[in-house]
């Protein structure tokens, strides 16, 4: 044992007290009336998601559902064979050809509405342009494109054949596209020609153009003609049109019959703590994990309209912006904009226009525009909504208040889900009917078992906080890191003993068994003796009336080890007086004690983040202390 618990546990500083029971209307009508009961019937994790699994369509039914004999490359659903595409498209041309699947917009006003029916047409289209370029089951294509019908439907098609899909956020460098692209030594690029965003057109073809130079594997680059109208021809030969491959393409395409462990998909990392990994996603499990987690967490019907805020470039995108709702049958928003253009209440436009039932963001889009105020959601009808939802960094108390009272009305659980690229789906989250605590995720869903350690594998009793880690496997975990697999094992299994999956973030659980993250264990301070996470230190600085958003590194200190210096963005009508930073120690001292010491506050326009929206902490504590800042390809100033 340690002699100083400190030592491997963190200390806890923030007690939100506020509990919100679940609304009498969402116990009435969500699907899942018993909470306790859905996760008592999770315990059983080969039972509880065999069951979920005979949801979908399998060519071939599964032996074995979970295969752990060589863990931890953990196999699921094992000899089953499937088709995601079929499942999120085909199998609904029977019973809802005419529901919109897909409802594009932009910050510029565009709107296009494309059916199953249609979307099944354009995917077929799409399978067999590919397949025409010389794309086979196996094949990795990449892709560098925007929020958009056409990019689900790119995806999609690879699905459908086989192929494994890498797609890119629209937003990186030429640095970072090639270096993606090469990874994966993909043999194909799909691009287009631009994207919007804050009213500019932004060149993605020349950055696409650039990357591929750098890339011997790539034969032949698609260009989708999204923000010009489509050009006669292209002057390379390597060059294609991808409105002219699909013009000349067959409506009809039989899915491949995809081995329930076969490769979905690559997505790297954003880069947060260094150099991006590969992640690997499989067919069957990802399926089933994804689809299902949305159902449960938000109770998605046959009339929802589902609006996912992220780009599809990230795996949120990915899991709950294209594949969970179409295979749940919904509808799904897709949107291309930046959240506060050519206004701040863009987001909420959109809600009162589409009539949006169901909304899932970003803590730090939540933020950026409490700055902004009440008024302009104010202006907005946004009485159609009934579930929020957020995801990314710890959303903090006071934020989820904001959140609660002026977009959810008084009447919207918020479902603060907790998740990651590896995971795939979500894993500690509530459900309608949970009694929610601001700034919670509250408990792990059925069917994951999760669970707070020591950095020597003991269990963290409540009221300290330590790494949170994944005991049992789960369908939609990570496979491997690609063409890594000793780096898959170093960074995930190896890190503590007894064989878990460590998550990389610190999180404490409460005396009723809630889980509150407390940030990443990279970015944990170390002072006066006591390990103290980010997370509750930047919620007490939002929770006073001024800040709008705040990010805090430690700086080394002779006498305490570290202190706490603090980047901090202020709401509208506020500047950062002498006066205003005495305020702001006083207010944070009083929230979390004396521990935390506040050095140095700064305020600041922005904050380096990640195209994701993490804060990217490293860079500010790199910049502090005058050191390489390393791998920024991904960094954005927002």
């Amino acid at each position: 044992m340690s002699k100083n618990p400190d030592e491997d546990t963190t200390a806890v500083l923030l007690h939100e007290r506020r509990i919100f029971p679940p609304d009498p209307t969402i116990r009435a009508t969500t699907r899942i009336k018993d909470w306790d009961a859905e996760l008592r019937a999770g315990d059983d994790i080969e039972t509880y998601w065999a069951e979920k699994a005979r949801a979908f369509t399998w060519f071939h039914r599964w032996t074995t559902v979970l295969d752990t004999s060589d863990a931890p490359f953990y196999r699921w659903f094992v000899d089953g064979t499937t088709n995601l595409t079929y499942n999120a498209v085909d199998r609904h041309l029977t019973t809802r050809p005419d529901h919109v699947a897909l409802r594009y917009t932009n910050e510029q006003g565009a709107e296009r509405a494309v059916t199953y029916a249609e979307l099944a047409h354009e995917v077929n289209r799409t399978a067999n342009a590919l397949i025409a370029l010389g794309i086979r089951k196996g094949d990795r294509v990449a892709m560098y494109l925007p929020p958009c019908i056409e990019a689900v439907a790119c995806m999609l098609a690879c699905a459908k054949i086989g192929a494994v899909h890498g797609l890119v956020y629209a937003g990186f460098s030429t640095r970072a596209l090639a270096e993606r692209i090469r990874d994966a030594d993909a043999k194909l690029l799909i691009t287009a020609d631009g994207t919007f965003r804050r009213g500019k057109t932004i060149d993605l073809l020349g950055v696409a153009t650039e990357a591929v130079r750098e890339c011997p594997s790539v034969e032949t680059t698609v260009v989708i003609a999204h923000v010009q109208d489509p050009e006669e021809g292209h002057t390379n030969q390597n060059v294609v049109s991808y409105h002219d491959l699909i013009a000349q393409a067959d409506a009809r395409c039989e899915p491949e019959m995809m081995d329930a462990e076969d490769v979905l998909f690559i997505l790297y990392t954003s880069g947060s703590t260094g150099k991006p990994k590969g992640v690997v996603h499989t067919t069957g499990g990802y399926m089933v994990a994804t689809a299902t987690t949305l159902q449960d967490v938000f109770d998605i019907n046959d009339h929802d309209v589902w609006w996912c805020t992220a780009d599809l470039g990230w795996i949120t995108g990915h899991s709950y912006s294209v594949y969970a709702p179409l295979l749940l049958g919904t509808t799904s928003i897709i949107y291309e904009g930046a959240p506060d253009y050519p206004q701040p209440d863009a987001l909420w436009r959109v809600v009162e226009r589409d009539k949006v039932t169901k909304f899932y963001t970003a803590p730090t889009t939540i933020r950026h525009l409490m700055r902004f105020g009440e008024t302009w959601p104010q202006r907005c009808d946004l009485s159609s909504l009934k579930i929020l939802g957020t995801v990314g960094e710890p959303i903090n108390p006071e934020a989820w208040i904001w959140y609660y009272e002026h977009i959810g009305r008084l009447h919207c659980p918020i479902m603060d889900t907790w998740w990651q690229t590896e995971t795939g789906c979500f894993m500690i989250s509530p459900l309608p009917i949970s009694p929610l605590k601001p700034g919670s995720a509250t408990k792990p869903l059925p069917g994951i078992v999760a669970e707070v350690m020591d950095v020597e594998g003991r269990h963290v009793p409540p009221g300290r906080g330590g790494l949170l880690v994944i005991k049992r496997p789960w369908p939609s975990m990570l496979r491997t890191l690609y063409n890594n697999p000793e780096r898959y094992k170093k960074t995930y299994w190896e890190q503590i003993p007894g064989g878990v999956y460590v998550s990389g973030d610190i999180a404490r659980m409460d005396e009723d068994g809630y889980f509150w993250i407390q940030g990443r264990a990279d970015d944990v301070l170390k002072i006066a003796g006591h390990r103290i996470g980010t997370s509750e230190i930047e919620s007490a600085f939002v929770s006073h009336h001024a800040v709008s958003e705040a990010a805090v590194i430690g700086k080394p200190d002779p006498i305490k080890g570290e202190i706490v210096k603090a980047f901090v963005i202020l709401r509208g009508g506020y500047e950062g007086t002498p006066e205003l930073t005495e305020a702001l120690k006083k207010h944070v001292r009083h929230e979390l004690g004396p521990i935390a010491v506040i050095g140095d506050i700064v305020y600041t326009a922005t904050l380096p983040k990640t195209r994701s929206g993490k804060i990217m902490r490293r860079v500010l504590k790199a910049r502090e202390l005058g050191i390489d800042v390393g791998d920024v390809s991904t960094l954005i100033e927002t």
